[in-house]
């Protein structure tokens, strides 16, 4: 999380031979990779302002950047100015960082399965893995129809506090 990466890591950098440029240099690429990241995560809103709004693909490009950045802004004022902000019992770096991690990643997992395993056709599926031994495929249909879902269903009703 942001401790190790913005405090602990700063320290490990500032104590080895090379530090400044090691650290520099993970620094640098950390940028990238949040670029490249960011650019990826906010192209389906781009996407769908351009087709069902019918606006160019700048101004799409500007309205969902700018809803993102002031949506970033508010967990960035978790650290400082923003910190008695608690919503839920958390701030909203925490509040988004729990929904995001608890509820919208198993949730997606879980529909990712159920699409895979019930809703795409045997065909289609079995052609996107063009395996060669039928037994590995049949497999990875009975693992993505019952166990995945049982499996996520239970670990997010654990994360939730439902079960356990």
């Amino acid at each position: 999380g942001p401790g190790l990466i913005f405090q602990t890591l700063p320290i490990a950098f500032g104590h080895m031979a090379g530090g400044a440029f090691f650290g520099g240099m993970f620094f640098l690429l950390l940028v990238f990779a949040a670029w490249s990241s960011a650019i990826s995560l906010i192209e389906p809103a781009i996407a769908w302002l351009v087709e069902n709004k019918s606006i160019s693909r700048r101004r799409a490009s500007v309205y969902a950047g700018f809803a993102t950045w002031l949506l970033g802004l508010l967990t960035v004022f978790s650290f400082n100015i923003g910190s008695h902000w608690i919503l839920f019992g958390k701030t909203m770096f925490e509040l988004l960082d729990y929904l995001t991690a608890n509820i919208m990643l198993p949730l997606g997992g879980l529909a990712i399965a159920i699409f895979s395993g019930w809703i795409m056709s045997q065909n289609s599926t079995q052609e996107e893995f063009a395996i060669e031994y039928p037994v590995f495929y049949r497999l990875w249909r009975i693992l993505i129809r019952y166990i995945t879902p049982a499996a996520v269903s239970i670990v997010f009703l654990n994360v939730i506090g439902i079960v356990g």
